[in-house]
């Protein structure tokens, strides 16, 4: 009762203007107050905490404040540090007292307040000590104390009041320490254009700070992660989409970023630019140890500057070799953390420029990235930083979560990866990726086959190509082929080749990667290394999809490799393990199966004859197999940005069936399964559930619908009319869904969909 009335009586307005406040600390009689303080353990806080608000009055002797600040910060601050080194998630209230009595007594307004008066008085020139210390104050209690984060991003004005001190290089790096945690928390996002001038703001920042700064932004560009698996589905998202027409806060953040001059550009040069290469042979432990102590890159920061100035004190205080010796920081401070302080900015910059390329300006981020030559330059750095020779490749990510990307350098790997794979996803801007032998190549490719090249490839800028004696494609698969079968990285890296073969299928770029081994390497994957990770085994039957669809020649070599009956039932036990990951490879076999029948060509023939892939999905039985489990396994309410491919892949055989007025036949199949598995009408209704949304989601979006033409060869028309057709009315007609379920059964799930 004691400490909650004391709170009330001191605990300031947040309604009210910081510098106008009038409500005051009621001191209680110091002998109580010093006997309540020993029996609770306050450690003089409270008494501190009214000397600091009494000599924060204007007119005041801001020294004294400062005085009784710095004590304050040093029991924080110890505390802070405790945090950061133990596990965050057995840290309680009570493991902090000086953090907890701190804001149990209104410290938080009152540091606020002080803070405030500054800025106020035009003092920041000459009190950066005192800023720099009401900073770390309230670090020191985010970190500690969840409540006081939580209520500083409460505060629209605190928030854009932050952003202002930025403009202080003094400190500059503790307060992006602090806006970071505090948008961490904040339920709404903050509007980049509130920030008062912004652009001059950033165009203010040294490469050093616009680094920094990049954290900030990238939780300010990102669409929020709501959290919950059923938010995910896309149904909930074509309702969220109806709800919100207009652009969401992200989007109109990510606008206001481009409008600022000269910034992406910036960002290419802080993404290429090189870094001197560690010595110490032991870099990779000390990395790992030094960065599970630093819970925030910016602390990193902190500790060089720090380092720094104790230097520059050292030097002009003492030469004596024994007073450096004893320096705690630099005893400690390792020579590489200088290269793990270039690959965090580089971690933070690639972000950021990765969600910029997915979003709806991507085609103005796209044009910029080629112009400044980012590619190029990552080119330049790929052996000597970002997969340097030296780096033990099989490292595989600790923790029980293979995607973890807990180390900076692991983080710099998949970034890197992330924005290959964003650059190149059905962009033709993806060919300078190669360098101009590698483009030659291409170009030799189509001649020899007797095919026009790609406009895209005609159309490249030569003069905005990668550099050197391989390309990044190139040198990238090169690492993909040396990874271990442990290592995570085999995800992104399989990711990243598949979107430089997405969209309309290119047989020069296929024949460019068989040609450099790429077929062999992943059913060696698939089929020999043990690889159990579903994520893994998705993305390799993707990107085998991409790189077999309609060219003979993979096919081949596929027969090649898959030599035995054991080798080929494994193969098919992977595929059939999960339908979910491996849709995408089934779709591709059906389409190039049709392909392959429709030509007369000799040695088609002949591979159509030879192949146990193709012989295997020529089989009608199988086709029926794959297309009754891929309707089975999904329903309208399951639908997924990660599974919706396995209706389209449905959708493709039925397709294909219909050219061949062979629609009903297959109609009837699944009717007499259903009837088989005594699930009468459960199937077709499911079918034509899904058939129902895939109109509503796929007629709205023109991307979606490109994609689905692009990579089958099917015009998007034969889609739409086959959907109408499957979903038409009339009972009578033998290519309707309806004229396969009785009566009794017709519309089984109807009030799901509606729901």
């Amino acid at each position: 009762q004691f400490t909650t009335y004391n709170k009330s009586l001191f605990h300031m307005s947040q309604h009210s203007t910081p510098m106008i406040r009038s409500h005051c600390w009621h001191p209680l009689p110091g002998g109580l107050l010093q006997e309540r303080d020993k029996r609770a353990k306050w450690n003089g806080i409270p008494t501190l905490l009214q000397k600091l608000y009494e000599s924060s009055h204007p007119n005041s002797d801001l020294s004294h404040a400062h005085s009784f600040l710095k004590v304050l910060s040093s029991q924080l601050s110890m505390e802070a540090m405790s945090f950061v080194t133990e596990d965050r998630k057995t840290a309680q209230e009570s493991t902090f007292p000086n953090t907890y009595t701190f804001d149990l007594f209104g410290g938080v307004d009152v540091n606020n307040w002080l803070e405030f008066r500054l800025t106020a008085l035009f003092l920041l020139t000459v009190n950066d000590d005192l800023v720099k210390d009401c900073l770390s104050v309230l670090y020191n209690c985010c970190i500690c104390t969840e409540g006081v984060t939580k209520s500083l991003a409460a505060r629209d004005d605190f928030v854009l009041f932050l952003f202002t001190l930025m403009t202080n290089k003094k400190t500059f790096l503790q307060t992006a320490t602090l806006i970071e945690d505090i948008l961490g928390v904040k339920k709404e996002m903050i509007q980049l254009e509130g920030i008062p001038n912004l652009s001059g703001l950033v165009q203010s920042f040294d490469q050093q700070q616009l680094a920094n700064f990049c954290r900030i932004l990238s939780v300010t560009i990102s669409e929020p992660d709501v959290g919950n698996d059923d938010k995910h589905t896309l149904l909930a998202k074509n309702a969220q989409q109806k709800r919100n027409a207009s652009p969401s806060r992200a989007e109109v953040n990510q606008v206001t970023l481009l409008n600022i001059p000269g910034f992406i550009e910036r960002l290419c040069k802080l993404a290429t630019r090189k870094v001197s290469e560690a010595t110490g042979a032991n870099f990779l432990q000390e990395l790992e140890d030094w960065y599970t102590w630093l819970d925030n890159a910016l602390v990193l920061d902190a500790l060089m500057q720090m380092a720094t100035e104790e230097a520059e004190q050292s030097s002009t205080e003492s030469s004596d070799e024994s007073s450096l010796a004893t320096s705690p920081l630099r005893h400690r401070l390792p020579q590489s953390m200088k290269i793990v302080h270039e690959i965090m900015y580089k971690v933070e910059v690639l972000y950021v420029l990765c969600v910029l390329l997915m979003g709806r300006q991507r085609n103005q981020v796209h044009k910029m990235l080629a112009e400044f030559r980012l590619i190029p330059g990552l080119n330049n750095l790929f052996d000597k930083l970002i997969w340097r020779k030296y780096t033990a490749s099989n490292h595989v990510v600790h923790g029980q979560n293979e995607n973890c990307d807990c180390s900076p350098e692991i983080s710099f790997k998949i970034q890197f990866l992330r924005l290959l794979q964003s650059f190149s996803d059905h962009h033709e801007n993806k060919y300078l990726l190669l360098n101009s032998q590698e483009l030659n190549e291409l170009s030799a490719i189509s001649m020899k086959a007797n095919i026009p090249e790609v406009e895209a490839l005609v159309n490249t800028d030569r003069s905005l190509v990668c550099d050197g004696k391989k390309g990044l494609l190139t040198r990238l698969l090169a690492v993909m082929k040396r990874e271990p079968p442990d290592s995570s990285f085999r995800f992104w890296q399989a990711r990243a080749v598949e979107s430089f073969l997405r969209g309309a299928t290119s047989y020069a770029d296929q024949m460019f990667l068989l040609k450099r081994g790429l077929l062999e390497h992943i059913l060696f994957c698939i089929i020999d290394s043990g690889c159990t990770s579903r994520d893994v085994l998705q993305s390799y039957f993707d990107l085998l999809g991409e790189l077999m669809k309609f060219n003979i020649d993979a096919f081949k070599r596929f027969n090649k490799y898959v030599n035995t009956p054991e080798k080929f039932q494994t193969f098919l036990t992977q595929i059939n393990s999960s339908l979910v990951d491996s849709n995408m490879l089934v779709r591709c076999i059906v389409l190039s199966l049709d392909r392959f029948e429709n030509v007369l060509y000799p040695p088609v023939v002949e591979v159509l004859s030879e192949c146990c892939l193709l012989s295997y999905m020529a089989r009608v039985e199988n086709r029926l197999s794959f297309l009754f489990r891929l309707i089975n396994i999904i329903n309208v309410q399951t639908l997924t940005q990660e599974n919706v491919s396995c209706l389209n892949t449905s959708l493709v055989i039925l397709m294909l069936a219909r050219r061949k007025a062979k629609l009903p036949f297959y109609l009837n199949a699944l009717r007499e399964k259903e009837y088989a598995e005594k699930y009468p009408g459960c199937l077709l209704n499911n079918f034509h559930n899904l058939l129902r949304f895939w109109q509503r989601h796929y007629l709205n979006k023109d991307k979606d619908s490109t994609c689905l033409e692009n990579s089958s060869c099917i015009p998007f028309s034969y889609w739409k009319e086959t959907v109408s057709v499957l979903l038409g009315s009339d009972r009578t007609s033998l290519c309707a869904i309806a004229s396969y379920i009785d009566e009794p059964f017709m519309d089984l799930d109807r009030d799901l969909l509606e729901d």
